[in-house]
């Protein structure tokens, strides 16, 4: 069996957070495999235990998709103030005595965005609209090469890394099979310190919002990187919660056009045509709809969504990323698409000088009371039961091939990739009996 088809059989999709699955990614013959190691997101640790942990593993995944792939070299790129990471994978590749090479940088957001990455390793600008793979390059993240490592073994994905920080007793990574409740993972840092709050699952700057009635009702998936406990006042629950009439109408009122939030643009920086101080002067003299037909409305399916413009570059505080969304939006629900241009493009000369550093941008989205947390325990924990989602990954949502009432075993399939489709297979992440099959399946020991 081939590298990709155990990937395939395993259900392994991108674990950095978009869920692509990795089996189609892989199915590609790059000069250049690079590993995200960066941890692009403040506050989450979940990828520096994994190394510092699991460095052998990490080599051992890397080595494998490199022979597979056929790349003339393999980096994984991570930032220069991971120490006991970069000693623990040097020493895992002196023992192995392998190919892999590291790349450093300073702590900078998004150092994380593959399309940054690529060009910090690389020098080569990915074109607007374009995938690495259009440079040569595959970029894959650390938590899913050692996803692949076990599937060389013929282990499943069946279980998720995340980090449980923000407003918990005891901030911790956690070790939990997929369909864990969020409840359970509070339970495992602690408990709340707070009764009212507010939950981002994934990091501070570009994870999803959820209310505490919304977190409580929600479960690990294949691509959970963390849950973050906020008091429900603070600056993020208060950006997220703006309805989207008043983002509009502060957009008109308050805007005053300094351009901060396209010189800070990490995808601007590269080159690319997006300028968001412009979408801004659009909403102010118009509406979303409105927009729609004028060429430059495209250069809003650039944005990345990383939440520069609006958490640390703007000086009155407004949200030109929502303003982006809801343009991109608009544009989708009409199958309009950026078109492909070919042509070079370079990064902008000043770009090494507005690189933000990751503790400030933590600062300024108001998270850097927890910033400092020094998180090196990891909890492994094994629920009554767990909520496995049949849709957790870009594609088709899995269709289950277990009915109520089955007894079942961790790592056995239990719902698979649909024919001809864009998607994953999921397996069972404990033993137990089939209690329920919707839009996902409930399995209690």
């Amino acid at each position: 069996m081939s590298l990709t088809d155990k990937i395939f059989s395993a259900g392994i999709v991108g674990c950095g957070g978009a869920g692509f699955p990795t089996h189609v990614k892989y199915n590609a013959k790059p000069e250049h495999l690079i590993i995200n190691a960066a941890e692009c997101e403040p506050l989450l640790r979940t990828d520096r235990y994994v190394m510092c942990n699991y460095a052998p593993e990490i080599i051992d995944g890397c080595e494998a998709a490199l022979k597979h792939l056929g790349a003339k070299d393999c980096t994984i790129a991570l930032k220069e103030p991971y120490k006991e990471e970069i000693a623990a994978l040097e020493a895992a590749i002196a023992a192995a005595n392998s190919p892999v090479k590291l790349h450093t940088f300073p702590s900078f957001y998004p150092a994380g965005d593959e399309q940054v990455m690529v060009y910090e390793v690389t020098g080569k600008v990915v074109p607007p609209a374009a995938i690495p793979l259009e440079v040569g390059c595959v970029v894959s993240n650390v938590a899913t090469i050692l996803a692949i490592h076990d599937a060389v073994a013929d282990k499943p994905f069946t279980h998720k890394f995340l980090t449980m920080t923000g407003e918990v007793a005891n901030p911790t990574v956690l070790r939990v099979p997929i369909g864990t409740s969020f409840a359970d993972c509070l339970a495992q840092a602690g408990g709340a310190n707070i009764d009212d709050y507010f939950v981002i699952s994934g990091g501070p700057m570009m994870g999803k919002p959820l209310t505490k009635e919304q977190a409580l009702a929600s479960f690990v998936t294949k691509t959970t990187s963390g849950f973050i406990l906020l008091p429900k006042g603070s600056r993020l629950p208060s950006l997220h919660q703006t309805p989207v009439e008043h983002t509009i109408n502060r957009a008109k009122a308050a805007c005053i056009q300094c351009t901060y939030c396209t010189e800070l643009c990490p995808r601007h920086m590269l080159g690319h045509p997006i300028q968001p101080h412009k979408m801004m002067r659009k909403i102010a003299c118009g509406s979303v709809e409105g927009m729609i037909d004028d060429p430059e409305a495209l250069n809003a399916l650039l944005c990345c969504e990383c939440g520069v413009c609006e958490l640390f570059a703007c000086p009155m505080g407004l949200q030109p990323r929502k303003v982006n969304s809801l343009v991109k939006q608009e544009l989708g629900k009409r199958g309009i698409r950026y078109p492909k241009q070919e042509k070079e493009y370079t990064a902008d000369a000043n770009r090494e000088y507005r690189k933000i550093p990751t503790k400030r941008a933590a600062n300024r989205a108001g998270v850097g009371k927890y910033y400092d947390y020094s998180i090196k325990t990891c909890i492994e924990y094994e629920p009554q039961s767990v909520s496995i989602s049949l849709k957790q990954h870009i594609g088709a949502p899995a269709e289950a091939v277990v009915a109520v009432g089955e007894r079942v075993k961790c790592g056995q399939l239990i719902a698979k990739c649909p024919d001809g489709s864009l998607g994953a297979n999921i397996h069972a992440s404990v033993d137990g009996k089939v209690t329920a099959v919707s839009g996902s399946i409930v399995i209690e020991r």
